[in-house]
């Protein structure tokens, strides 16, 4: 891998010394509503020059971890089989160097093809999902690989009780019952997200942070809206209990810049970006 030109910033680490390893999956053809994520990555990484390197809620800073930006994945547009292809064996070369995975969606079909690579490598490995809607269809119009069935093929690789959702405010009655004997998930708050560590210690977690699961009034820039969501500091204690939690990956995804002409869903997703990366960067 080779570091990317046009990066988040301060993650210009060479693969060799980065301990983390930024890739964008600029994908969003199985959107259902609003698309544009696909001009994700690219918009937070251009925002992120708004911030500083210092996060004063963790106490840490990029200029003291390895992080390395490498681009986006030089996906197969049209075909969401090779996508997912293409995006778990970036996962695979990131995890057998013995790095940790950082994906930036993207609509969140994408988290399937990583998320495929690190349960090879650690077979127990369980979902932390925050998000807006379940995702725990079984098919979305007859089509099994859907940013609306992403969980529940996440499901079909875990089993039962390896899956943990927070914020969610939107599925079908069918998904919200099916959840009830298959995951373990919490409507509408994230109040629970700090019993995690003691649960879980040292099990290995793929984090997802879906950004629609922050209130459409202060993340408008996103292809499915919700109202009645996160405040950012609402999502804020998230990031503490991550430092806690053995992460072996993490994603954010369905940030739509076209969405939002003011920019700020790019800031908040861009900030996000930082404070996941910090909380979970040995």
């Amino acid at each position: 891998m080779q570091p990317n030109k046009h990066v988040y910033m301060s993650c210009e680490a060479s693969f060799e010394e980065a301990s983390t390893v930024i890739y964008g999956a600029p994908f969003d053809g199985t959107v259902s509503n609003r698309p544009g994520t696909r001009f994700a990555a690219d918009a937070i990484r251009s925002e992120s020059y708004g911030l500083e390197t210092y996060s004063p809620y963790l106490d840490k800073d990029l200029e003291d971890v390895s992080i390395m930006d490498s681009g986006d994945v030089d996906i197969t547009i049209g075909n969401k089989v090779k996508v997912l292809d293409e995006l778990e064996a970036t996962a695979r070369e990131i995890l057998t160097a013995g790095k940790l995975p950082f994906m930036i969606g993207g609509e969140h079909l994408v988290t399937l093809g990583p998320f495929r690579a690190v349960h090879e490598k650690y077979p127990d490995v369980v979902l932390v999902q925050l998000d807006a809607h379940t995702d725990l269809r079984d098919d979305y119009m007859g089509e099994p690989l859907s940013h609306a069935t992403v969980v529940r093929r996440i499901h079909d690789i875990t089993g039962d009780g390896r899956i943990y959702q927070y914020g969610i405010r939107s599925g079908t009655k069918e998904e919200f019952d099916w959840s009830d004997a298959h995951t373990t998930l919490e409507k509408f708050s994230i109040d629970t997200l700090k019993d995690l560590p003691a649960l879980l210690k040292d099990t290995p977690v793929y984090v997802t942070i879906d950004l629609d699961c922050l209130d459409p009034s202060i993340f408008p820039g996103t292809g499915t809206p919700e109202p009645g969501g996160l405040t950012y500091k609402e999502l804020q204690p998230a990031f503490k209990v991550f430092e806690q939690l053995n992460v072996v990956a993490a994603d954010i995804v369905e940030l739509s810049p076209p969405y939002d002409a003011s920019g700020v869903s790019n800031a908040v997703a861009a900030k996000v970006a930082r404070e996941l990366m910090l909380a979970i960067t040995k």
